[in-house]
């Protein structure tokens, strides 16, 4: 039976995938037909094997398709131009071997003067292009390279010459024939190879890939891509699943983000029946059951997030404009000639939403919201006092959001209410957040509803045993404001089919009256917390 599958590549024949087939074509049609040099770059676990893969198989009745992983080559094999050579000849020798397609395809003498080489000393890379440039004027097929795992040779002079190479070909390509088209795939686009390669300002933008055609594909999965998945699922499992509001949703935490579609699916698939309230498979399917396996999934410790905090780590000025994004709600333009700006998109945890920079899906602004809380946590006197109070909010295993907003509002004025305006502005949102973690942590989930995220306004939306909490942090900027916010949050909760909400004010009027009150407006009741 198939399943869902995150570790490696995906085959339809054994996993339950998202079908490729219209993206497929539009390579085809857009870029190789066109004989485009491109590079494929998305984040890790971004579904780019899986792509490469399904292409190679598609284009393979029009064309030749040489697809090398460098990933299984060495360092070794990149140390000088010698060994390139040597180790690129036996890699493309295997290949043809264990595909008799291929080997028919390809001029016989040619593919001899090729394994000749491998006995030759002083080989360069000329002389290598050379017969590449000869097996792809006599083969019966248009030749296409496919290079997955370029990351791999990212830190070696070796492989920029090799692009070097191929660049010359293809410019000359009327009178040296050469690839019909080049496919590179990797998370660092080329021009950050060479950064990698030459630190010094001068060199770091001088690439010798910028015949390179721009890809702009989305290879995110869609909602109605993920819900045709899902009904695949459900024919052979029958669960009983809406699978359109179930793909809604997960698209919702996710963005479409392939791995993390098909982990949560994995999660939904193989643990959550194991849960307590889960047993029954008509449970598993539904919104309370992605609640679950969300909390399963934040509390992973996978590939992906390592790379992510080890980015992080690496680059601290992309650690400061999430934190800026996240915490503060600050606006920042996209721009892609900032650097930092351009990492963030490139690993994939940031991504150009109508010119603003935006983190890349609920998933990833969570994980990274767990970070930098943990970091303060132990230091944090917010957070020990929630630790102390736990056990008084939870009563038969319900969360009581009322009692949790009255006791942060007394613990924040007497441990903060003497700071200026400006630390309350920066800090207060944060320190809420620092309140309410230890409380629902192990039982529940939060996000930030990243659409009314700003300097102003931010909502936290609270998952706890099969509720659901809306909560509206605002800097209160004048009654009438604070009245629109109130209108807001009960449109808000429309939204969500709730009934009760709440809103907690950081309010710098020194006349203000700091506690609770209950708001109702229509049928919404609003509980306004006031610090």
């Amino acid at each position: 039976m198939r399943y869902f599958n995150t570790e490696g590549c995906c085959r339809p024949e054994e996993h339950y995938m998202v079908k490729l087939d219209e993206r497929l074509e539009k390579i085809k049609r857009l870029y190789v037909d066109r004989k485009k040099y491109f590079v494929i770059n998305r984040g890790r676990q971004y579904g780019k094997t899986t792509t490469l893969k399904a292409l190679a198989e598609y284009l393979k009745d029009m064309y030749v398709v040489i697809a090398m992983d460098f990933q299984i080559m060495s360092a070794a094999n990149f140390s000088d131009e010698q060994i390139f050579v040597e180790k690129f000849i036996e890699y493309v020798g295997k290949l043809l071997s264990r595909n008799q397609e291929l080997m028919k395809a390809i001029d016989t003498e040619s593919l001899g003067m090729l394994s000749s080489l491998k006995n030759k000393k002083n080989l360069s890379m000329d002389i290598l292009f050379d017969i590449l440039s000869r097996i792809c004027q006599t083969a019966k097929k248009p030749i296409v390279l496919i290079i997955d795992e370029v990351d791999s040779a990212s830190n070696n002079q070796v492989f920029i010459d090799f692009l070097a190479q191929l660049r010359g070909y293809y410019l000359d390509r009327e009178n040296r024939p050469i690839f019909h088209s080049v496919i590179l795939a990797g998370v660092y686009d080329i021009k950050n190879l060479k950064l990698k390669i030459r630190s010094d300002e001068k060199h770091q933008y001088n690439s010798p890939w910028n015949i390179s055609a721009k890809f702009n594909l989305d290879m995110s999965f869609s909602a109605a891509q993920i819900a045709v998945m899902l009904e695949e699922y459900e024919t052979d499992n029958q669960t009983g699943m809406n699978a359109q509001e179930m793909a809604e949703e997960l698209f919702a935490y996710t963005s479409g983000y392939p791995y993390l579609v098909s982990a949560i699916c994995k999660y939904l698939d193989e643990e959550v029946p194991d849960k307590e309230d889960f047993e029954n498979s008509d449970a598993v399917w539904t919104k309370e059951g992605i609640v679950e396996a969300v909390k399963i999934l934040m509390d992973e410790k996978i590939p992906l997030f390592d790379s992510m905090m080890r980015h992080i780590s690496e680059y601290p000025d992309l650690k400061n404009m999430l934190y800026a994004i996240l915490f503060l709600g600050e606006h920042v333009s996209y721009n892609p000639d900032n650097k930092t700006i351009e990492l963030g998109c490139m690993f994939g945890y940031t991504v150009n939403n109508r010119g603003s920079v935006q983190v890349a899906n609920r998933i990833f602004e969570t994980r990274l919201y767990n970070l930098f809380l943990s970091e303060e946590e132990l230091a944090s006197a917010m957070s020990r006092m929630a630790k102390k109070d736990r056990s008084q909010f939870i009563t038969a295993g319900r969360l009581d959001m009322d009692l949790v907003l009255e006791k942060f509002v007394e613990y924040f004025n007497d441990i903060y209410g003497s700071n200026d305006e400006k630390f309350v502005e920066a800090y207060g949102r944060k320190f809420f957040l620092l309140y309410l973690k230890p409380i629902i942590n192990g039982t529940g989930n939060y996000y930030i509803e990243a659409q009314t995220r700003d300097e102003r306004r931010t909502d936290v939306i609270v998952d706890y045993a099969g509720e659901q909490f809306i909560i509206e942090l605002k800097i209160w900027y004048g009654n009438e404001y604070n009245e629109r916010g109130e209108r807001q949050l009960a449109d808000y909760l429309a939204y969500f089919h709730q009934k009760k909400g709440y809103l907690l004010s950081f309010n710098f009027n020194k006349k203000k009256e700091t506690g609770i009150k209950v708001i109702t407006l229509g049928d919404k009741i609003i509980i306004e917390a006031v610090v």
